[in-house]
């Protein structure tokens, strides 16, 4: 049902998933001390998506995605603007969820803060310290990269050319450029919390080890992000399981950066960065979904005043099918009167459907899906231009249902929904998802009787006026 790129493996696997069991995912989330940027956007839609697609399947997920909210960044911003740390982190965490809403990001299940989990990270690097795999230096306590058997599994150069490639930096006690700091003593007016090594922070690559390991457990079934964190990073949280003896992620999957115009990578550095904020206050937030689903996850993806264009064109393109087909009194070219409409009754077409969950299933090609997607679009206008109504109707609502099962939802389509209705929609989602379908059954005669039909779709439950 779905396989994906695994970096470890360096190549496509499959993994284990299925309605009766639950997908254990983790995404590493962000460092709050600025505005986000269009590449945590690309960050965010990507395992939104695939979230979305395992969920559209009957699978459920626990996806735990977490906050680093103490770090050196975060410190250095402070002081810079004469304001707490923890004042800091509150404002730019705040500004990140509101970033993601306005995407239409499904929130995580979990989203722990690194503060929240200080005395278990220091109970971990007191285990590796225990297991003489770690050890203490003048500055805190480092993991000695050469007493871990599979230290490297991720990143693609080989250690000796790591280790000759490695900033050497100046620290009295650390034993090779590859060792990673456990716990950092605290400097003068830094926050600090106390340890059997002296009072301090833990190190960032610690935070995602303590946090997927207590909220997903053992052998979790996938770990995300960016390629800029496959090393270090995650490569040093591996390494922290392993050398304990703990199963970690069992597949890793890791996305490709974003470009600015003519491919250069976005970064402060290059002058070219931009805030997600200022994006989209510029463009539709379902554009920018448009162009990251229009880029294999894989992939550089460049963002440039064209491709959002285009993007945005493509988005005029699917909701100007909405008002014609899915709009109430709607009407086509070659059809008499509103026979344009989609008539009531009348499905998503299932081929449409199973052709875009294919592409999804096959290492996320979101640009095979787009296709899909926009295939349909075509073929639907050409139907309803025939006169074709019920092909026509049917193959709108595959493109409404495909859409959505992407968080891509459709604008000039069918009637705004009252709030009691959504309510007892999502009631019956939650008594599908739970298996209880007697229940399920009352609420779908609950909402006929209020006028309302309801379409069981791989996006979730599509509802509609009865006599739309």
């Amino acid at each position: 049902m779905l396989a994906l790129y695994d970096t470890a493996a360096r190549g496509v696997r499959s993994l284990d998933v299925g309605q009766d069991r639950l997908f254990r995912l983790y995404v590493c989330g962000p460092t709050v001390y600025e505005l986000p940027h269009v590449g945590h956007g690309r960050a965010l839609l990507v395992y939104d998506v695939l979230r979305r697609y395992l969920e559209g399947r009957g699978v459920p997920v626990r996806h735990v995605s977490n906050v680093t909210d103490v770090d050196d960044k975060i410190i250095a911003r402070a002081l810079s603007e004469g304001e707490t740390p923890e004042a800091i982190a509150a404002r730019y965490e705040e500004e990140w969820w509101a970033a993601s809403d306005r995407l239409g990001v499904l929130r995580p299940s979990s989203a722990p803060r690194a503060t929240e989990y200080i005395e278990e990270m220091v109970g971990l690097i007191a285990e590796l310290v225990a297991a003489r795999v770690a050890y203490e230096a003048p500055d805190g306590v480092y993991l000695e990269t050469g007493k871990v058997s599979d230290y490297g599994l991720l990143t693609p150069q080989a250690l000796a050319d790591l280790r000759a490639g490695a900033r050497v930096e100046t620290v009295a006690g650390k034993r090779s450029p590859l060792d990673f700091a456990l716990w950092k003593l605290a400097k003068p007016a830094e926050p600090a919390w106390p340890s059997p090594w002296g009072a301090g922070r833990p190190g960032w690559h610690t935070e995602c080890v303590v946090m997927a390991l207590d909220l997903l457990g053992e052998d979790f079934d996938l770990h995300a992000g960016g390629t800029d964190l496959r090393f270090p990073h995650h490569e040093n949280e591996r390494a922290q399981a392993s050398a304990l003896g703990r199963g970690f992620a069992r597949h890793w999957m890791h996305h490709e950066m974003v470009n600015a115009a003519g491919g250069e990578k976005m970064a402060r550095s290059a002058g070219n960065f931009t805030t997600l904020t200022e994006l989209l206050d510029e463009v539709d937030p379902r554009a920018y979904r448009l162009l990251v689903l229009r880029a294999q996850y894989r992939q550089p993806m460049e963002v440039s005043p064209a491709a959002l264009a285009d993007a945005t064109a493509g988005l005029a393109r699917l909701d100007a099918l909405a008002r014609r087909l899915l709009a109430p009194g709607g009407s086509a070219p070659g059809g008499s009167g509103s026979g344009g409409s989609a008539p009531g009754g009348i499905a998503a077409d299932p081929a449409v459907l199973e052709r875009f969950g294919a592409c999804l299933a096959d290492d996320l090609d979101t640009p095979g899906a787009a296709a899909v997607l926009f295939d349909a679009v075509r073929a639907a206008n050409a139907a309803a231009d025939a006169g074709d109504n019920e092909t026509a109707a049917g193959l709108a609502r595959a493109v409404e249902a495909a859409a959505a099962w992407v968080g891509l939802p459709l604008r000039g389509g069918r009637a705004e929904v009252p709030e009691a209705i959504q309510e007892l929609v999502a009631r019956r989602e939650r008594a599908r998802t739970a298996r209880d379908f007697a229940a399920a059954d009352r609420l779908r005669d609950e909402l006929a009787r209020a006028g309302w039909a309801v379409e069981d779709t791989p996006a979730g439950s599509l509802v509609r006026p009865s006599s739309a």
